[in-house]
């Protein structure tokens, strides 16, 4: 999608949001929680502490509050091709350990701890995503990391929801080893696949057991997470 077409969306972008992801049970806040969530357990793990996030394709900023939330997170700067998204999310969020650009004013700068992107590369032109890949690789420092969201396409509830999603419809979604590929070829060394939101809000009880799951390809979303060699 360009950027014209998401500027369109930017004020509505919540609510299109939660129409599609209702039958879940859930609202965006939960997903963004879980996301952020795993990725803490996954960077704990290896005794990382980011102290400067790299949001990107940030939309509306949904995700800055929990990124804030990260063990050592002191700045998150979001960035997107979207300039009415990033104004909504500067309105929203914006503050002195948070801000946003537009992606065109982004100079990639090699002083990154994390980078993060969720749902951002399914709406890239697939000629075009090694380079989104390489502006994420030149923003981070040697050994910064890259959690990598994507949805999963192994998941009909996912293909579902995407089609009730009016800026998701036409996307053309990764499979997570395509996407390890490309983060490979970008020069990113892969350190572990997960899935994740297995389980609709009216199986919340058996969300214990996600954890466990997480190697197998069963949940709604996929993270990457890599690292800059």
């Amino acid at each position: 999608m360009s950027q014209p077409e998401f500027d369109d969306f930017a004020e509505d972008y919540d609510s299109a949001l939660a129409r599609g992801i209702e039958i879940s049970g859930e609202d965006k806040e939960f997903f963004a929680q879980g996301r952020v969530s795993w990725l803490a357990n996954c960077l704990e793990r290896l005794g990382a502490r980011p102290r400067t996030i790299l949001d990107f394709g940030c939309g509306t900023g949904s995700a800055t509050p929990f990124l804030l939330g990260l063990q050592g997170a002191e700045s998150v700067l979001g960035v997107d091709i979207s300039a009415r998204s990033v104004a909504v999310a500067q309105r929203s969020w914006g503050a002195g350990n948070a801000r946003f650009l537009p992606l065109a004013n982004f100079p990639p700068a090699g002083d990154v701890d994390l980078a993060f992107c969720n749902g951002v590369f399914h709406h890239i032109p697939v000629p075009e995503r090694a380079a989104a890949v390489e502006l994420v690789y030149r923003a981070l420092r040697v050994g910064g990391y890259f959690a990598f969201w994507e949805n999963n396409p192994l998941n009909p509830g996912t293909r579902y929801v995407m089609r009730r999603i009016p800026f998701d419809r036409e996307a053309i979604l990764l499979w997570p080893r395509a996407a390890r590929r490309l983060l490979t070829e970008g020069g990113f060394h892969p350190l572990s696949t997960s899935f994740q939101f297995v389980f609709p809000r009216p199986l919340a009880w058996f969300r214990r057991i996600e954890p466990a799951l997480s190697r197998w390809p069963l949940g709604a979303q996929y993270m990457i997470l890599c690292r800059k060699t």
